[in-house]
């Protein structure tokens, strides 16, 4: 019996302050959720194991700090990422607006030999808000269109909503852009 193939994903994860990243992260690997605020200091990350067909993927999942003032942390966390995940809060519009930065910032950092071609995913969370609401996922859609039909999922951390859909995609993602890049050499 063959062993299955092994495949090390790095992710990226970014957004502003206070998104809600580091709880995505929580939920997907430890099925957690907490209501105290903590804010990341410089980066951190998680690994969480999938089968995805006959590969044995395990996702390294960054979380960098939303504050501006360890941005400078970028190249170094940013480098050799497979995936990035660009998170906003529905109920935020200055975190839809920064969402433009976030992708420039990695690109610049992480420098990918194809910037057009590395995969990139939007998730709007926070939708257990309520009436809050401030960014339609139309205009998520339009801005995922506008950046080469990147996805797009909407989430709640709390409740654990599409929160497993989500990072599923970015493994089946980055997976896809690992064999793309194997291909290539």
């Amino acid at each position: 019996m063959n062993k299955p193939r092994r495949a090390l994903l790095k992710v990226i994860v970014l957004g502003d302050s206070g998104v809600g990243k580091t709880s995505l992260m929580n939920q997907y690997v430890y099925k957690k959720f907490t209501q105290h605020y903590k804010a990341t200091i410089g980066a951190d990350f998680v690994t969480k194991e999938l089968q995805i067909d006959d590969k044995l993927v395990t996702l390294q999942i960054w979380d960098t700090a939303g504050q501006e003032r360890f941005q400078s942390l970028g190249s170094a966390f940013y480098r050799g990422a497979d995936c990035c995940v660009l998170v906003y809060d529905v109920n935020v519009q200055k975190s839809f607006e920064t969402l433009n930065n976030w992708h420039e910032e990695f690109v610049k950092q992480a420098d990918p030999v194809d910037p057009d071609a590395f995969p990139f995913i939007l998730f709007g969370n926070k939708i257990d808000g309520g009436s809050s609401r401030m960014v339609s996922e139309k205009k998520a859609r339009d801005w995922c269109a506008s950046r080469g039909d990147i996805p797009h999922f909407e989430t709640s951390a709390k409740e654990g909503y599409n929160v497993n859909e989500a990072f599923l995609c970015v493994a089946k993602m980055a997976l896809e852009g690992e064999h793309e890049q194997q291909n290539d050499l």
